[in-house]
């Protein structure tokens, strides 16, 4: 019992820092987009430099044994790549350039319910009360934090791409939870980067990226920065420090915990925007945020009842990568992407550079 409770405690402890790493990067990728990246050059250099850092890592800690557990679970962490890396941004991108950004953001957040769908269809396991009541809240928060009603429009591809989004969202929290202790989440995450990046270099077209860009000052906010601090920001926080966080919290709680965790990241990208960007916070958003908070507390409680002390020794592994030898998730049922902008495309990418 008490390895469970350090366990979950780990979890919750790795899916909040994850979800505040990835909210982290939205004030600093817009502030590289106005000095004259393009979103998806971007959202390329983030995943591309994320690629770069993670590589050589996971060899000199994995070794071989990297390569192997790559190779022995192909399809599913190609899969991981080009849904939960590349899709989610992608098909974000596409809603966001259709629709009011407050209604991309809130279509791809029905990711996690998307999740229960899966767990108790397909999966035929037990969705937990708890859970499905912490998403149920932490979604209306959200409508309240992005403001969906504001400028409301429908558009047909806009909606099928934010709902594209929603399943890529989907399918990060469900692979991971699918290769828990089988891929660790340095190898999986390096994995998944190098899929993305490589799939990515169409729509990004790097070999015309401004590279005189990143030596210069950027302003961000009322503040000025070098753009290659802000790069470099985006790449080891919000890439590297918040996948490895997110794909080890997943393994340490359950896809339908850690689906509405993520509804944080939502509040931090929005707190941030204000802190370091000075946009204005207007009442019911602050509202909102609590609310949000309150469905991720109620999400948290599913791990403690699905949990007891019989079978409760799930995952272990050290957070920047250690293998995991039980999956925890099994036993709750079974993922983690932000943005506040003021304009579609500005929101697209801040968000984009947050997943």
């Amino acid at each position: 019992m008490r390895d469970a409770a350090r366990t979950r405690t780990a979890g919750l402890s790795l899916a909040v820092l994850s979800s505040v790493c990835f909210g982290a990067s939205g004030p600093f990728g817009k502030a590289l987009i106005h000095a004259g990246l393009t979103p998806w050059q971007a959202v390329w250099l983030r995943i591309a430099g994320a690629a770069l850092v993670l590589v050589p890592l996971a060899l000199a800690l994995r070794g071989r044994g990297a390569v192997r557990s790559v190779r022995s679970h192909l399809p599913y962490v190609v899969g991981y790549g080009l849904t939960g890396v590349a899709g989610a941004q992608a098909f974000y991108f596409v809603a966001a350039s259709r629709l009011p950004v407050g209604v991309a953001i809130l279509l791809e957040f029905c990711g996690p319910i998307l999740v229960l769908g899966w767990t108790r269809l397909v999966r035929r396991a037990p969705v937990h009360r708890s859970a499905a009541a912490g998403v149920a809240v932490a979604m209306v928060g959200l409508t309240m934090v992005v403001q969906v009603w504001d400028g409301l429009r429908l558009d047909a591809l806009g909606l099928a791409a934010g709902l594209g989004a929603a399943a890529c969202q989907a399918g990060y929290f469900l692979l991971i939870d699918r290769l828990t202790g089988q891929v660790d989440p340095l190898v999986m995450t390096t994995a998944g980067t190098v899929v993305s990046a490589a799939v990515l270099v169409v729509p990004a077209a790097p070999w015309m990226l401004p590279w005189d860009v990143l030596p210069a000052t950027v302003a961000v906010g009322g503040h000025t920065a070098p753009a290659w601090l802000l790069a470099a920001w985006i790449i080891v926080v919000s890439t590297v420090l918040a996948y490895l966080t997110g794909v080890a919290a997943v393994q340490r709680l359950s896809a339908q915990v850690a689906g509405a965790i993520c509804y944080t990241e939502a509040v931090a990208a929005t707190l941030l925007a204000w802190a370091a960007l000075g946009e204005r916070l207007a009442p019911v958003q602050l509202a909102g945020g609590a609310i949000v908070l309150v469905g991720a507390f109620l999400a948290q409680r599913a791990t403690a009842d699905a949990m007891p002390a019989d079978t409760a020794s799930p995952a272990a592994g050290p957070a920047a990568g250690g293998p995991v030898t039980a999956n925890a998730s099994v036993a709750a049922g079974g993922h983690v992407p932000e943005g506040d902008p003021d304009d579609p495309g500005d929101a697209a990418a801040t968000h984009a550079l947050s997943r």
